[in-house]
């Protein structure tokens, strides 16, 4: 996924006055939560509603019109593929309680869904179900849809994302030389919001340098230090690598015949540059056929000038190794559960709570064609802004990054809340 575009980015606040931060407000990585084991297929544990520790609401931007379900364009056409199996461990990230942190994008509350998590557990639907009367049933009964407005607009663009595979090895030799990082030991991540309440949920990322902290460094600077960050693998292609840290995560089929997920771990904090930019702007591409494929052909004429065009980019993200206990499970997006392929969306969670249900109709990708179905609010993303505004996660490998490069198409959402709950919160 764009996790490079979907972390909290480098907020360009004077270093020097944070230095006496750096002891009590730092980190290695992002959430803690989206790092914790998780099994797709273990049964679904709710815990007491009492367990639940009461936070303040959190005012939502958009305004939110009850309707029925028979108002929802498209309902009876959605196949319910996956849509169980993603229904029922959303469930799980919406049973965690609620940290009352200020620094987490704002999410549904578990208090609200217990009932509805408790009757998902309690109903006997296998979690692989795909049968669509028994599962629609459910949410019928269980669920309202509330369209998601702003001042009269209700459309917004809905865009793509995925999960790259790409090749690698274990050791560097042959064609494996590119390095994809896991998070430097001198890495500080400080989340302004512990010291300053108006900067909730920013944080910067930098490094010590005597009693000072400092902006960390650049890639290039990465690339050229003695003391460089642990290797987890080497790929085979300097573009492969550049646009695996732009989605943020990707599965490697390693040299050895078996395949891992590096995972969005954390970053260093600088922004990010398009290549793709840089290429037009040296005459060397035009910008409308700068992608992927064209940047590749680039780079294999040009192999003295790669590091040239990649070092304009300052970002670099860093990675955790990650099992693929399921096929389904894609990687984890912001609100720590694993994706699954064409059921799961970033959004604007000024808008949408995490962990909302939704119902969303758009087009498929350069048509007309309707794709209309429920997904689940399970990410989210610096450039999805705004009511309605969404990304769609197509899945794993080049079909699914082919869909998601071609994504631009106009679309609604609704909410599916807890029916006795009322109107949508967050907290």
């Amino acid at each position: 996924m764009k996790n490079s575009q979907k972390r909290t980015p480098f907020w360009p606040v004077a270093l020097a006055t944070l230095a006496l931060m750096a002891g009590c407000a730092t980190q290695k990585a992002g959430d803690p939560a989206s790092q914790a084991p998780f099994s797709m297929t273990a049964p679904l544990s709710v815990p007491d509603i009492s367990t639940f520790a009461a936070t303040p609401a959190r005012p939502l931007a958009g305004q939110y019109h009850q309707v029925n379900w028979s108002s929802l364009p498209g309902w009876n056409q959605d196949d319910a593929r996956h849509l169980w199996l993603t229904f029922y461990n959303n469930c799980r990230g919406l049973m965690r309680p609620v940290s009352g942190s200020k620094t987490m994008p704002a999410r549904a509350t578990p208090a609200v869904w217990q009932p509805v998590c408790q009757a998902a557990a309690q109903s006997g639907i296998d979690p692989h179900s795909d049968d669509a009367a028994t599962v629609k049933a459910f949410l019928e009964q269980h669920l309202q849809p509330w369209q998601v407005t702003e001042n009269g607009k209700s459309s917004n663009t809905v865009t793509g994302y995925y999960e790259p595979v790409v090749h690698g090895s274990r050791s560097q030799g042959g064609r494996y030389q590119w390095p994809m990082y896991a998070v430097p030991d001198d890495l500080l991540t400080i989340d302004l919001g512990q010291q300053y309440p108006e900067l909730a949920g920013k944080r910067i990322r930098g490094k010590l340098s005597g009693n000072s902290v400092v902006p960390y460094d650049t890639r290039s600077q990465i690339g050229q230090r003695d003391s460089k960050p642990p290797v987890i693998v080497w790929l085979d292609d300097p573009v492969e690598a550049f646009f695996l840290q732009v989605q943020g995560s990707g599965r490697v089929r390693l040299d050895d015949g078996s395949t891992i997920r590096l995972a969005y771990a954390n970053h260093n904090g600088r922004p990010y540059s398009s290549i793709g930019k840089w290429l037009a702007d040296k005459g060397e591409l035009p910008l409308a056929q700068a992608n992927m494929q064209n940047i590749k052909a680039w780079a294999k004429a040009n192999p003295d000038r790669i590091d040239e065009m990649l070092n304009i980019n300052q970002a670099m993200v860093f990675f955790r190794e990650e099992a693929l206990p399921d096929e389904a499970a894609g990687p984890k997006g912001a609100y720590g559960i694993p994706l699954v392929a064409e059921r799961s969306v970033a959004v604007d969670p000024a808008y949408v709570p995490l962990g909302s249900p939704l119902f969303l109709a758009t087009t498929r990708p350069h048509s007309k064609q309707p794709m209309q179905r429920v997904v689940f609010a399970q990410d989210t993303g610096a450039a999805i802004k705004g009511v309605a505004r969404t990304d769609f996660f197509w899945g794993s490998g080049d079909a699914a990054g082919e869909l998601a490069g071609r994504m631009k198409q106009p679309g609604q959402i609704w909410i599916l809340w807890p029916r006795a709950a009322g109107a949508p919160e967050a907290r």
